[in-house]
């Protein structure tokens, strides 16, 4: 499949701008096809991984996101940074990175947790806390990746 390229050009973000925002952010907008072809939006916590380039998720192991994987592995992330105004303005300018990919389930135990405390990671460096999430709830928890097929990011200027 051939990928649209982005309309406005000149305001492109690098790869390197677009990996930035993946990895410091700490949520974005997953999107999946949804019961009867209707989009399905829904904010999520994510992690990059430097080292192969996915992007994980963690998620309970049954609902509509999950059934919508099932059905189509098709999906995208949209992560956006805060952005910021110029004194005494109203436009918002900021930054933001959307991929498209396929998903695939991760099965592995040892990968799971490996992730999941990497993630716990973006909100707490608390060790004791991420054991006790990790126990609790880990045997519970289904994680997933998006394969990047396409990346491309741009900064938005409101005005």
């Amino acid at each position: 499949m051939e990928f649209r390229k982005l309309a406005r050009y000149k305001q492109a973000l690098t790869e390197g701008e677009c990996i930035a925002l993946l990895k410091e952010e700490k949520r974005g907008v997953f999107s999946v096809t949804g019961d009867e072809g209707y989009p399905y939006g829904m904010p999520l916590n994510h992690y990059y991984n430097e080292e192969d380039g996915k992007i994980y998720f963690h998620s309970g192991k049954t609902g509509h996101k999950v059934d919508a994987l099932k059905s189509c592995d098709k999906a995208s992330f949209c992560v956006y940074d805060r952005g910021s105004r110029e004194a005494g303005g109203w436009a918002l300018n900021f930054k933001c990175v959307i991929v498209f990919g396929r998903v695939e389930f991760i099965e592995d135990r040892e990968k799971i947790d490996e992730i999941a405390r990497a993630l716990s990671h973006k909100f707490t460096d608390d060790e004791a806390y991420i054991q006790r999430e990790l126990e609790r709830s880990g045997p519970g928890t289904l994680l997933f990746a998006l394969v990047p097929e396409y990346m491309t990011g741009k900064t938005v200027n409101e005005k």
